[in-house]
């Protein structure tokens, strides 16, 4: 089949999620769209010397069986695309891209695969399947740096380089939580990390700490972490990092944020919750996700998505 390759206008992303080098072997023919690498400085040339077809992004959407987009698709694209295309990449159906499936997926009959990192999906219509040959945590890394830059890009924006004075506590114990804790402790031993089963004791010292960064997502149909009343009770200027990026949920009421404009304040609190923090690292992160993306997802015939849901039925 034809699997085209866009390049991602989800503002701010900076990733390239295949290289050339990684093209070996792959069932599918390629289109990739004028460009792709420019971020890194790959020649248009170097994909069509890895044999794959560069061409307009009409003409990706055209011709190709699927899309891969590693961000959403904006609205800007909607009109590209063909009623029974696969849409592949993380298109979160269940949460941001719930607009997605309503004006695009549903209407137009598409397959949509979702690439989470715990449990890759593919959505049709009313149906959600398992794609179960794709390993959980295949880019565990990518959360990683997500807790790593985060962290990073959020003290900068700050202007507070934590040393041993700042009292920083840490919740979650998972990959972004990782990378924030790999990140803070560069600066400071005074750092502790919560899982969920020790959050009640991360509440009795609610008042101690000076950031307070969430590595949990819980999801519109959990129950928030913070509170607005917990929030109240910290001490004045605490500065919230949620490098979960679960805007609304973990931390209730907070909201997401911008590269461009990361942090705001409010009722004497300061708040971070930029939803893309792992394209601050695009170089560190393109190699990687390309490497392990084309092992499991680019290399294997995309027909067996389709595949999946026509046994399914």
């Amino acid at each position: 089949m034809k699997l085209g390759f866009i390049r991602s206008n989800f503002p701010g992303e900076r990733r390239v999620p295949l290289l050339p080098k990684h093209i070996q072997g792959f069932e599918n023919d390629l289109l990739i769209e004028t460009g792709f690498g420019a971020m890194l400085g790959i020649p248009d040339s170097a994909y069509e010397d890895a044999g794959c077809n560069v061409c307009t992004r009409d003409t990706v959407f055209q011709e190709s069986d699927g899309i891969f987009s590693l961000k959403l698709i904006q609205p800007s694209d909607y009109e590209k695309i063909r009623p029974g295309q696969m849409i592949i990449g993380w298109t979160h159906p269940l949460g941001s891209g719930k607009p997605f499936m309503e004006q695009q997926a549903y209407p137009k009959d598409l397959i949509v695969v979702d690439l989470d990192n715990r449990f890759p999906t593919i959505f049709h219509q009313q149906q959600q399947l398992r794609a179960d040959w794709i390993p959980t945590n295949v880019v565990y890394q990518n959360s990683f740096y997500a807790g790593y830059a985060g962290v990073l890009h959020a003290c900068l924006a700050f202007g507070l380089l934590p040393n041993d004075q700042v009292n920083a506590a840490i919740l979650g114990s998972g990959n972004v939580a990782q990378g924030a804790f790999h990140a803070i402790s560069k600066f400071t031993s005074t750092v502790r990390m919560f899982y969920r089963r020790t959050l009640p004791e991360f509440h009795t010292q609610l008042t101690s700490f000076d950031f307070i960064i969430n590595g949990i997502e819980v999801g519109a149909s959990g129950q928030p972490i913070l509170t607005l009343e917990d929030q109240r009770q910290v001490k004045p200027g605490t500065f919230f990092i949620d490098v979960a990026a679960d805007a609304g949920n973990a931390i209730e009421g907070n909201h997401f944020t911008s590269l461009d404009i990361p942090i705001y304040q409010e009722h004497g609190h300061y708040y971070y919750t930029v939803p893309n923090t792992p394209t601050l690292a695009y170089r560190n992160v393109s190699e990687y996700l390309s490497r392990q993306f084309s092992r499991y997802i680019y290399q294997k015939d995309i027909a067996i998505f389709r595949e999946k849901i026509v046994h399914a039925d």
